[in-house]
This record gives C-alpha cells, structure tokens and sequence, in this order.
C-alpha cells in the first residue's frame, strides 16, 4: 500500500529546543530520520567513490548512507561535530564500505584542496562530489548581520563549492557527477535568511554554468532544493517560535526529514539520470518553484 506522505515524519509543534552552531544530530528532539531503518539499495554506484561535504549530519549523513547502500566508498567533511561523524561512518562502514572523515573549516581554500587530495589518496578518484555543507543564521535585520557573518555564509557556501569542484575536477573521468545542494530560499527566499538564500540562488546559477562548461567532458552537474528539512541547523540557527512550527505551513504540513532527499542524490549520482545535466531538483513538500 502507498504511504500517505503526510505522514512520513512528526509534525509541528516540535518540542522547545535551541542549540549552538552548527548543531548536533545527536541532540535533536525528534531525532532526524536518515533512512537507517529504510533505506534499500540496489548496486546503483557500486564501486563508485564520494566526497561529501556536511556529511556528519542531517542530509549529508542520509546521503552518505544511501551512496555507501549502493555500494560506493564515501570521504565525508564535516566542521567539528565528532559524534555525529562517527555515527555517520558506523552506518556506512555496516553496509560494507569505507568511509573516512575528515574535520576542517572549508571556508579554508588550503583545506578544500586537502580534502579531494585525502580522497584520490584513499580511493584513487573522485566520481561524486557533493557540495552539501551550509552556514546560515537566521536575523529580523540587515543591521543584525556583522560583516564576518556575511563572509562566512558567502565562503561556506559558494567559495567552498568553488574551490571543491576546481580541485577535484581534474580527478573526475567521464561519467562522474557534481551535486550541489541548493534550497527552496533560492526562488523563495525568507528575507531572515538574506545571505543564505542570496548564495543558494548563486549556487542554482554555477550549477547551471559548470554543467554547460563540464558537459563537454561527459560529466554532469545538478543541484538539489529542498524545503523545509529537519536537520541540525534548524535548532542550532532559529529562534524557537520558529522551530517549534517547522515545517506547518508546507502543503504536505510537516517537515522533511533527510532520508527523503537521499533518494534524489542516489538519482542525480547515477547512470539513471544520464540526461539530466543542468537541473534543479525541488524536494519542498508542496511549495513550487515556480
């Protein structure tokens, strides 16, 4: 029988909880479902390597599991959040495959670099890269926002996606695939969220331009635009009001949980969409992007 989408996940009211940046997994009331218990893979990327970025938690955790389920070896990059890390590599290491992590700040050009030279070194190449971690605080005014916090976003965001990519590309073959993850903020943008959503419009835009730059070479570039997901940004980077209503006011009236975006990466990652180049792919819960 189908499930009544409605009723995948918990709904609003979430219970009061607030967390400092960038959040952990660990610590979410409900925890985040990141497809443990129903993720089922079928050889889609076997013997395919990753490197995610934001990987610890949240929808890069869910990705992560869901690319080792079918059967590709993972590097995840993730700021400082070790616990959450480690859980990440527990269930990708069960399904069988390698998984490495490597902690860092990818505002650091340097430290980009390393991470696709950690990736050739462990794996001998990189067929996936996804481009996943995001910084953002949400602020009622643009006087609330320093200009060290603007930098932030902006280098989280766009630069690390820049270099990423400039890097790794001269170790993708034909048939290799680039994931950005963009965000219903791109085409919808809450003016809270004025830098973040600034840079998930600039993402949509690259990923735009490097597919038509990169097609020439066979490899493909989309991005993803989720809604409203339940991840360790939302309690670490909201104020309460709005996370206990997370979510409530989509279509489907709850909010996302990361285990429904995997599928979309798994999709965007394999030889099954070898005509999507260029895309965006909304995963928003019944918001259009229109």
């Amino acid at each position: 029988m189908p499930q009544d989408p409605r009723e995948r996940g918990p709904k609003a009211p979430q219970p009061s909880q607030q967390q400092d940046p960038p959040g952990l997994e660990s610590e979410m009331d409900p925890k985040p479902d990141y497809g443990e218990k129903t993720y089922k893979g079928s050889g889609k990327l076997k013997g395919r390597a990753a490197l995610i970025t934001g990987g610890d938690s949240g929808i890069g955790r869910a990705v992560a599991l869901a690319f080792a389920r079918e059967g590709a070896d993972v590097l995840v990059s993730y700021l400082s959040e070790e616990s959450d890390a480690k859980e990440t590599a527990r269930v990708v290491e069960a399904a069988g495959r390698k998984c490495v992590t490597v902690a860092g700040d990818i505002t650091n050009e340097a430290h980009c670099k390393a991470l696709v030279e950690r990736a050739v070194k462990e794996f001998g190449k990189i067929d996936v890269l996804v481009n996943n971690a995001a910084h953002q605080m949400a602020r009622e005014s643009i006087d609330e926002i320093s200009t060290a916090e603007f930098d932030r976003t902006m280098k989280t965001n766009l630069y690390a996606m820049f270099w990423l990519c400039r890097e790794a590309l001269p170790y993708m073959s034909a048939g290799a695939t680039v994931i950005n993850t963009s965000s219903i903020q791109a085409d919808s943008p809450s003016p809270q969220l004025l830098p973040y959503a600034a840079t998930k419009a600039a993402i949509q835009n690259f990923t735009g331009g490097l597919a038509q730059m990169l097609g020439k070479k066979g490899i493909r570039v989309n991005c993803v635009a989720p809604g409203p997901i339940w991840t360790p940004l939302i309690p670490a980077t909201m104020p309460p009001e709005k996370v206990k209503n997370f979510g409530k006011d989509m279509a489907l009236g709850r909010p996302g949980q990361p285990a429904e975006l995997a599928p979309v990466f798994v999709l965007l990652a394999s030889d099954e969409s070898s005509y999507m180049a260029g895309a965006t792919v909304a995963v928003t819960g019944g918001k259009p992007l229109i």
